[in-house]
């Protein structure tokens, strides 16, 4: 059985040059704490991956990082274990996580926040909603499908060539409406920052701070995540009337905010 170190950043993804030797020791200080790799470690003897090879995004929450699983990959998630993870969070994600998971430490908030996600990208794979499957997750590591190739991972909506701007908007529709009509959720946090470009369809990511549809919240939340896209689809041509965009993906739906809200 390889020790827990073994498993990241395996020797043959390390053979490139020193720099990136150094490079990679340096992400490994930086987010595989011993309590990480012990996570991670529990994740191999389950099965769920071999080995993790590359990062493939890295933030002050937490990284994503390419795995090998035989001769597929997924995608590793995993979160630091520190307060400044909820620094950006809003209240009303954090009140909820808190009401949810019954803790109060960051430390078990950071773990609640992990399986939170889990439980939502399952929730809108059952309601036919593109998102990357998950395949189960530890304390702050989330295992989940790769999006991309074996040429790269599937670049930020914002940072794709976008062939057919009116293609994505008719996407944008269709995946956003499953998840505000059929899993009865609106992301809260959706922008072309984080909304991937795969073989010309969207694909919706970074899910855990989803609310219910009938959250006081809700409606207001939605016609901001609208506002995001209206902008950048506009910017490449595809005029968006925001009322229009909230009708078509189930707005109307939603609960209106109570007054004085």
């Amino acid at each position: 059985m390889p020790r827990p170190e073994e498993v990241v950043f395996p020797r043959r993804e390390r053979v490139e040059d020193r720099r990136k030797e150094v490079s990679q020791r340096k992400l490994l200080d930086e987010f595989f704490d011993h309590s990480t790799l012990l996570a991670v470690s529990r994740l191999v003897n389950r099965g769920l991956f071999d080995a993790i090879d590359y990062p493939i995004s890295t933030g002050k929450e937490g990284g994503v990082f390419r795995a090998t699983k035989g001769e597929e990959f997924r995608a590793v998630k995993i979160y630091r274990i520190s307060n400044a993870t909820f620094r950006h969070l809003p209240p009303y994600a954090l009140e909820e996580l808190r009401r949810e998971s019954s803790v109060r430490n960051y430390g078990g908030l950071i773990f609640a926040w992990t399986r939170r996600e889990n439980t939502i990208l399952g929730r809108l794979r059952d309601a036919g909603v593109r998102a990357p499957v998950p395949y189960g997750h530890y304390r702050n590591v989330l295992v989940m499908e790769y999006i991309g190739s074996e040429e790269g991972a599937a670049p930020r909506l914002r940072d794709a060539l976008v062939p057919d701007p009116g293609k994505v908007y008719d996407d944008l529709v269709s995946q956003i409406g499953r998840m505000v009509r059929d899993a009865r959720l609106v992301h809260g946090d959706l922008s072309p920052y984080n909304t991937l470009f795969f073989e010309d369809r969207v694909v919706l990511i970074d899910v855990a701070q989803s609310v219910s549809a009938d959250h006081p919240e809700a409606r207001r939340l939605l016609e901001r995540d609208l506002v995001h896209f209206s902008k950048f689809l506009s910017r490449l041509g595809q005029e968006v009337l925001p009322g229009e965009f909230f009708r078509a993906v189930g707005g109307d739906t939603l609960a209106a905010p109570a007054r004085g809200e």
